[in-house]
Parts: structure tokens; C-alpha cells; sequence
């Protein structure tokens, strides 16, 4: 049942409670937890806060809490699943859901004791109606038992038989429209379930619960900033469905900074300003070198087509062309000449308006914390990415990655925000090259209806890609690069589908697909039902463990028949 009061039905009714915050491992669900987290510590709400990485860790967190709560808020998680019956929960057990994930599971949006979602209903849900996917079974008990009701009496043979005829008939035409209603049925809910997308970020869901309630802070405003810059850094959401969610925060961003313009301390050492910039599409580059980060985000690298010679000579051209000096631009940015700082931004964007680079620029957000440290809203995603998949040694414990990457949020831990941007680096330059090696190589390969790529096992960082955002960014990067780079048209319009070792062990791979490539797509997937489909039709053995559908995990002898079916499927 959808929510319509967030700040009545669901604020109010866990104000007095025990709650367990049930949260997924990723960059939304995280700023999503800090905003709950605050506002729960102003009105002094106990919680107990536990991460899940995908479907067998939420069923085990919930039995472990199940006996000491009855209520349970769940993060990025459990809307696009029939919930009651994979938990199979006590009556009394309320679930509170704040999930991107769509479609949302129609039992979910019918049952209104246990099941309350707190999602927008005017996101563009398109659920079917009531009666056309349920039906009252008392109707047809009605209709059948009537038939029966001949038997008895004493009537004459001849009319007891005109009397069962009848009812046959009857039988016959109500058994004949409930076929055609649950042909009706099966065809609304594939046509709804089809595609796997998401909807507008939890972090903006609970910062508005926040300032409804009088208690959004500058801190709050900044995770929900977060929250939506991690659905554009990791191509969740339409590029207008972004702007116009740019346009909702900015509006609390100058509310915030009037607010705070008559204060004192707007000026303190620790104080905060956030502010809305046009910025470059350059990651981390007021943390790197300019030349580094320019080679190591996606969007130049793919337009000057950096892993062939022509591209580098390319890029040699285009800082030429702004007349910046290598020994600039390949120092840290932080310690370029004042004057050259000063108007780069207009420089960069005039001369890739001549490299054909129109999109340079882009609407986001940044934020100064004192006088020495600023950040854009995207490093802070990339780092908060980077310290949540971290296979540095010793770093391999899901848990304390997710307190760590909850860590660096907070303006009190610069230290874990800097060396998550470290991290983001490695990880950065890691996907360039493995970009770079797979095109060079030549091992991305078109089966039909898709593109397929695998990263056999003993690749550079291979185990980074174990990950499953940092095996999407790889795959988003390689597409965008793939498209670039071929000369078959018909290439340029297929979805990719990429493989990577997980478990050497087990013997498994993790198996990752994304829609075609086009700026103005929609980003609905629907490799999700296909991955389903393909692996039932082979008895394939797969885990669709994780919360987005379009990511399972494959035994690496079923890859080939698994493929052969999905060929079959999508062809």
C-alpha cells in the first residue's frame, strides 16, 4: 500500500518503537540511512541498523530480528518482490519500504496491513488496476454450487435435465471467461513486469520527510545531493528525470543558504556551503591531475578514443588548443597556477565544443566544508563506491566496508573520505584500462541479439570486478566505448552483456546486462525476465541473489548453454 502521509503514517507510527533499519549496499541506500539515522537520533529512536547485500541476507536478517521487532524500514530493497511470501512474516510484522528498484511487486501495492511503501505515486509506476489481476474466488464457489442445488427435490426426470443443462452451459461459459481473464491477466502483469528501471532516489524521499518535519539540516540536504548524483554516476535514471530532480534540491539549496546568510558563524572554520555548480564531467579532477582525470573518465576518454594513438595524439592537440602547459596540467590540481583555476572550467568547455564534446558540462553540486576542503557531489559518490567494494587486503568483510563507506559521508571523518577517493582512483584507472585492453583485444563479440563480453580469469584487477557497481561501471564504460570505436551500425544499437569470475572456488562468474547505448534512452532493462527465462528453460545453475534482476551469478560450466538460450530467448 502506497503511503500518502509520509510524516503521519509512517514517522509517527515508529516514533514510540524499536526499529530495524534494513539497508542495501549501495551509494542511495547509504545516504538514505544517514538522513533516517539523524532523525531518529533528534527524536532519540532506537534502532539497530543492518546492511544486506541481496535476497538470502535480507530472509536472514529478518529472521534473526524478527522475534525482538515488529517494525522493519527497509532501504533499496524489498519493493520489487512479493515480500510475504519470500519472509513469510507474523500477521503483526509491518514492513515500511523506500525502494528505487521498478517495477514495484503489485501484492506489495494491494496488501495494505503489512506492506507500506513509502514511494512517490506520481513517479510514473503504471500498476494495473485491482480487479485485473485479482479475483473474488466467492463469486465462482457461488456460481458452482448453484448447479448442484438440482440434485435435490423431486421434480420429473425431463425438467431435472433441462435444469442441468442449463447449469452446464453456464459452468462452461464461466470457465471459458475465467481462461480468458487469466490470459488477460498473465499478458498485464508481463507487460509490467517486463522491464527492470528505477524511480526517484531514497535519499530525497527521507530528506523530504525531514524538512516536512521541520528538521532538515545542511548535512541532510547534502546526502539526498548524493543519493541522486549516484543514480546519474551509475546511469540509473533518465538524463531529464535527473534534471528535473536538480531542480527540487536546488530549490532547498537556496532555502538553506538564505537561511544561514544572516548567521555569524556563515563563515566559521567548520562551517558548511553547499552550492549548485555547472561543472566539468571529469571525474575526481580537483583531486588528481587534470591530464589524469580527463584520461580516466569515461566521457573524454571514449570521445577522443584514448586506448588508440590517434586518440592520444588527440588529446595532445586538444590541450594545445587551450594553450595549458603539460607541466600544469599533469601536476595536482590543487596545485595549478591561481590564474589558469580561475576560468578553466569556460576554457575546457569551449575547445570540446570544438572536439565535439557538447555535453562537457553539467548540472550538480558541490560543497565547502571550512575553508580548505571542497567536494563535488560525484567524488564523493566514486569514493563512498570505491570504500563499499574495497578487495584491498584484509577489506573483504561486507559489513565493515558498508560502516566505513557510511563513514565517509560525514563531514566529521575526512580522513576515510580521502582515502576512499584514493581507492576511487585505482578503481578508475582500472576500468580505463580494462576498457582499453578489451576493445585492443577485440574480445567484446556480437551474438545476435546482444553484445558479449568475458574477462577471463587472471585479467589485471579482476577481482575488483567480482563487484557488482564496479562490474556495471566497467560495463556501461565499455558499451559508451564500444560504440564509439565500431563502424557496425547495427553494433551501435545492442545491449551488452558482460561476465567476470566470482568465486574461483565455487567455480562461478557474475553476470551483468545493460540496455543499448543512447543518451536519450529510458534505462529500462529487461535482462532481468530474460536471465530468469534462460536459466529455468536449461536448468542452468544461477543465484538471483541481488536486488537488481539484471545481476546474477552463474556456474561457469552453464555459461555456454545459459548464452545459447538467451540467443534463442531475445532473437
Amino acid at each position: 500500500m502506497f503511503i500518502a502521509d509520509i510524516k503521519k503514517d509512517f514517522y509517527e507510527v515508529v516514533a514510540n518503537q524499536r526499529v530495524a533499519l534494513l539497508v542495501a549496499a549501495d551509494i542511495d541506500g547509504l545516504c538514505a540511512c544517514k538522513i533516517l539515522q539523524a532523525l531518529f537520533h533528534c527524536d532519540q529512536i532506537q534502532y539497530t541498523l543492518v546492511p544486506v547485500t541481496g535476497w538470502q541476507d535480507l530472509s536472514t536478517a529478518f529472521l534473526e530480528h524478527k522475534e525482538q521487532f515488529r517494525y522493519f524500514v527497509l532501504i533499496n530493497c524489498g519493493a520489487n518482490v512479493d515480500l510475504l511470501e519470500m519472509l513469510q512474516p507474523d500477521s503483526d510484522s509491518i514492513f515500511f519500504i523506500c525502494d528505487t528498484h521498478r517495477p514495484v511487486d503489485v501484492v506489495n501495492v494491494y496488501n495494505d496491513t503489512q506492506i507500506k511503501l513509502l514511494i512517490k505515486e506520481d513517479d510514473d509506476l503504471g500498476v494495473p488496476t485491482y480487479d485485473d489481476i485479482f479475483r473474488d474466488e466467492d463469486e465462482e464457489e457461488e456460481g458452482e454450487g448453484s448447479g448442484n442445488e438440482s440434485d435435490e427435490g423431486s421434480e420429473p426426470s425431463g425438467k431435472r435435465r433441462r435444469f442441468d443443462e442449463g447449469a452446464i452451459e453456464r459452468r462452461i461459459e464461466r470457465q471459458r471467461a475465467k481462461r480468458q481473464w487469466e490470459a488477460r491477466r498473465r499478458e498485464i502483469l508481463f507487460d509490467y513486469e517486463q522491464y527492470e528501471y528505477h524511480g526517484t532516489s531514497a535519499a530525497m524521499m527521507f530528506f523530504e520527510l525531514a524538512w516536512v518535519l521541520t528538521k532538515d539540516t545542511k548535512d541532510m540536504l547534502w546526502w539526498s545531493i548524493i543519493g541522486l548524483t549516484d543514480q546519474w554516476v551509475h546511469d540509473k535514471i533518465p538524463h531529464m528525470k535527473y534534471v528535473s530532480d536538480i531542480a527540487t534540491v536546488q530549490r532547498h539549496v537556496s532555502r538553506h543558504n538564505h537561511r544561514n546568510e544572516d548567521e555569524e558563524n556563515s563563515l566559521s572554520i567548520d562551517c558548511m556551503r553547499i552550492s549548485f555548480e555547472y561543472d566539468l564531467r571529469l571525474a575526481l579532477y580537483h583531486h588528481w591531475s587534470l591530464y589524469e582525470s580527463i584520461c580516466n573518465s569515461y566521457y573524454t576518454a571514449c570521445s577522443f578514443k584514448l586506448w588508440t594513438l590517434k586518440g592520444q595524439k588527440k588529446l595532445q592537440e586538444f590541450l594545445a588548443d587551450m594553450g595549458l602547459p603539460l607541466r600544469q596540467v599533469k601536476q595536482k590540481f590543487k596545485s595549478m597556477d591561481v590564474t589558469i583555476k580561475e576560468n578553466l572550467r569556460d576554457v575546457i568547455e569551449e575547445s570540446s565544443n570544438k572536439y565535439g564534446m557538447k555535453d562537457i558540462r553539467i548540472q550538480t553540486f558541490g560543497v565547502h566544508f571550512g575553508f580548505k576542503n571542497s567536494f563535488l557531489a560525484s567524488d564523493m559518490v566514486h569514493a563512498a563506491a570505491a570504500l563499499l567494494e574495497s578487495t584491498e587486503r584484509d577489506e573483504n568483510d561486507p559489513t565493515d566496508n558498508f560502516i566505513k563507506a557510511l563513514d565517509s559521508l560525514s563531514r566529521s571523518n575526512l580522513d576515510r573520505l580521502l582515502s576512499g577517493i584514493d581507492l576511487a582512483k585505482k578503481k578508475l584507472i582500472a576500468i580505463q584500462q580494462t576498457v582499453a585492453s578489451c576493445i585492443c583485444t577485440n574480445i567484446i563479440l556480437s551474438q545476435g541479439p546482444f553484445l558479449y563480453c568475458y574477462l577471463m580469469e587472471g585479467t589485471p584487477d579482476v577481482k575488483l570486478f567480482s563487484k557488482p557497481l564496479a562490474l556495471t561501471l566497467l560495463c556501461k564504460y565499455l558499451l559508451k566505448a564500444f560504440v564509439q570505436s565500431t563502424r557496425n551500425k547495427r553494433c551501435k544499437l545492442l545491449p551488452l552483456i558482460m561476465a567476470a569470475p566470482k568465486d574461483m572456488e565455487k567455480g562461478t562468474v557474475i553476470v551483468v546486462g545493460i540496455p543499448p547505448e543512447s543518451e536519450t534512452s529510458d534505462k529500462k532493462n529487461f535482462f532481468g525476465r530474460a536471465f530468469e527465462k534462460a536459466a529455468e528453460s536449461t536448468s542452468s545453475r544461477t543465484l538471483h541473489d541481488h536486488f537488481d534482476t539484471s545481476i546474477i551469478e552463474l556456474k561457469s560450466e552453464d555459461r555456454s548453454k545459459f548464452l545459447d538460450a538467451l540467443i534463442t530467448l531475445l532473437s
